[in-house]
């Protein structure tokens, strides 16, 4: 497998364990704390991405350069509030269109997923994990 592949697969490994943080956390908040559903899912995302960047930076990226820990973490949150915007969107379209999403929140959580998965790989790869 040559390097591109592993990377992009171990990035989608990352995606998925960000994908069942970002879920539980929304689903716990909306369903059994009863929050709103977009506030809800800003908290969600931030602990998603902190799990996703430590994963990224110990596995899929972890022979690039690096730059102070803060630094990568703050540039790594603001890579993904690009694909944030995507998935936030999408999101928050089928939350407000479909009562099957507001009741299982989770399910826009994977669909907005889906949607920002590449605009999160290709910043993350060629900006916050570049190459020396």
């Amino acid at each position: 497998m040559n390097d591109r592949w592993r990377t992009f697969l171990l990035f989608c490994v990352a995606g998925t364990i960000g994908f069942a943080v970002d879920a539980a956390i929304v689903q716990g908040l909306v369903v059994a704390l009863d929050w709103n559903p977009y506030l809800a899912r800003l908290i969600s995302f931030l602990a998603a991405a902190t799990v996703t960047w430590l994963f990224n930076r110990t596995f899929t990226f972890r022979s690039e350069r690096r730059d102070s820990v803060r630094g990568e973490w703050i540039r790594y949150l603001v890579a993904m509030a690009a694909g944030f915007v995507v998935n936030f969107g999408l999101y928050s379209l089928l939350v407000f269109h479909y009562e099957m999403v507001r009741a299982i929140p989770a399910l826009g959580v994977a669909a907005g997923s889906i949607a920002g998965l590449f605009v999160n790989y290709l910043s993350s790869r060629y900006w916050v994990f570049r190459r020396a």
